[in-house]
């Protein structure tokens, strides 16, 4: 009993190893199983390293949920773990302390569609590091089934110990046969402490042996994945999709979504996207005279709401108030003179946006003209939608070309309808005068509905063409009813913007974007819509 006794307190065969490296509850658990079950590719995925590696879907379980937490991730010791998983362990820990986890944990905490996408992208450095931890996870596994052996040894120990007492006379002997039975039992279990013990110091060299090389492949894996996942959140901000929306979405729809977003047309110029929606709405709120805000002096004039009160004092006086009276009429009274924040337009904004072959064309940087465009209409739509007023997009490029994209302010915008806005592309030649026909079309039939007035219409383009006299006063009679403005971008193409132009005769204001990749040349314009 006493062999026995002190061999089985050393507590070799204690059960209980863990599995999995990443400290995880039972809803986390429950967030992997579901985001694998709904994704196809993490499914092939597993499916193609099972052969290679038994362990698999423990080992992207853990990557996808170091991702995941909305903690920081907790790591069991490598003593906790059962010998098999050391390598796997070392992977996890290596891809958990390189340099840019943190910034790929700000876009996938708490995000399963996000840190799935981690995983995949991620998957061909995985491929590598199991190919490179093929001899460790080899020794590892030895490690393992050792460990289980004397585990099962520990047992048959325990239960010839229970047996010997069981047999045991009234003086304490034990029967010859049990006796020996005992010992060998007991030999055995000491054999195999001693194989598990050597066979844990190899698994740990042979781990420590590659963990250099796992650690360089995981800062490249976890490098590459925060670019990923960046660059889609940068497309989500860029096309106007929220994270509630992307709650609200299942897991097909936001695949769907992202494969269209990273392969449209406009992806290349996400970031140029982002940049106009981010100027327009530091340029939403924006200063004006004579409205309630700051004070900056004494004015001339007839707003009794802002009349000093050494003015409203001359009515208390019955000799003074016909000089009150005549004061008033001719708009002498001293008012307080302030600036302060105000929208001018209360109509839809209308966006006409030129899509001829010209548009095409690329400028500095590899920006086309139809990406600043489409860019600057995007932001023009956020400006509106903040505004609570009506959008209108309006492409155009001949006279039989037009695709007309309405997004009503009381209704939440589609994405599937922002892109399409943004992506379709018409090519042909250039004619102003069937856009802006069915941009006032679109403001007289809001006029009729809800007697709404005040539209703004904002007509980008590239060229120059005619219109006929006929048109034109027909242009500025129902301009003149409805008491729109016209506001033009001219897009590389100083010829539209000279003295004399049609673009010039048209427009209220008109100006020209010489750098495409200056998203602030159109900032004025945000300031007046």
């Amino acid at each position: 009993m006493r062999r026995p006794g002190a061999w089985l307190g050393l507590g070799v065969g204690r059960p209980g190893r863990h599995t999995a490296t990443v400290v995880a509850g039972p809803f986390e658990r429950i967030a992997w199983r579901d985001t694998l079950a709904q994704s196809t590719a993490l499914r092939e995925l597993v499916d193609e390293l099972r052969p290679q590696h038994a362990h698999i879907d423990d080992l992207l379980a853990d990557v996808f949920l170091a991702a995941y937490q909305e903690t920081e991730p907790r790591l069991r010791e490598p003593a906790e773990m059962d010998p098999a998983r050391l390598a796997d362990h070392e992977i996890v820990t290596a891809l958990v302390r390189s340099p840019d986890f943190a910034e790929l944990r700000w876009e996938t905490a708490g995000d399963p569609y996000a840190a799935a996408m981690a995983v995949l992208v991620q998957a061909t450095a995985l491929r590598r590091m199991l190919v490179r931890a093929w001899d460790a996870r080899e020794s590892t596994g030895r490690a393992g089934t050792a460990l289980r052996d004397a585990q099962n040894a520990a047992a048959r120990v325990g239960e010839a110990l229970r047996r010997a007492a069981a047999a045991a006379g009234e003086d304490g002997a034990v029967p010859g046969p049990v006796a020996v039975a005992a010992q060998r039992a007991l030999g055995a279990a000491e054999a195999a402490e001693g194989t598990a013990r050597q066979a844990a110091q190899a698994a740990a060299r042979a781990v420590a042996a590659v963990a250099a090389d796992i650690k360089v492949m995981a800062r490249n894996a976890t490098a590459r994945a925060a670019e990923a996942v960046r660059h889609e959140a940068a497309l989500h901000r860029a096309w106007g999709v929220g994270p509630g929306e992307l709650e609200r979405m299942s897991f097909e729809e936001r695949d769907r979504l992202a494969e269209r977003l990273r392969g449209g047309r406009l992806a290349r110029w996400a970031e140029l996207i982002g940049r106009f929606r981010q100027m327009a709405g530091g340029e939403r709120a924006r200063r004006v005279e004579n409205t309630t805000g700051e004070l900056i002096g004494v004015t001339l004039g007839n707003d009794l709401s802002r009349v000093l009160p050494s003015e409203l004092a001359h009515l208390g006086l019955p000799g003074l108030r016909a000089v009150f009276a005549a004061r008033y009429a001719a708009g002498q009274l001293m008012l307080y003179d302030s600036q302060g924040e105000q929208s001018t337009g209360k109509g839809a904004v209308v966006a006409c946006v030129d899509t001829s072959h010209s548009m095409y064309a690329e400028g500095p940087g590899g920006i086309t003209r139809e990406a600043w465009a489409k860019a600057c209409a995007l932001a023009l739509m956020d400006q509106a939608r903040a505004a609570g007023r009506d959008f209108v997009g309006i492409l155009f490029s001949s006279a039989d070309e037009l695709r007309v994209f309405r997004f009503p302010a009381g209704r939440p915008a589609s994405t599937a309808a922002v892109v399409d806005f943004a992506e379709t592309f018409l090519g042909g030649g250039t004619d102003f005068q069937r856009p802006l026909s069915a941009a006032a079309d679109v403001l007289a039939e809001e006029f009729a509905a809800v007697g709404r007035a005040r539209g703004d219409v904002v007509l980008i383009t590239d060229d120059a063409c005619e219109v006929t006299e006929e048109w034109t006063r027909d242009w500025r009679a129902v301009k003149r009813r409805l008491d729109f403005r016209l506001f033009g971008m001219a897009v590389n193409s100083p010829a539209a913007t000279e003295h004399g132009s049609v673009l010039e005769a048209l427009c209220d204001n008109l100006r020209n974007v010489e750098d495409l990749t200056d998203v602030h040349a159109a900032a004025d314009l945000f300031r007046l819509v």
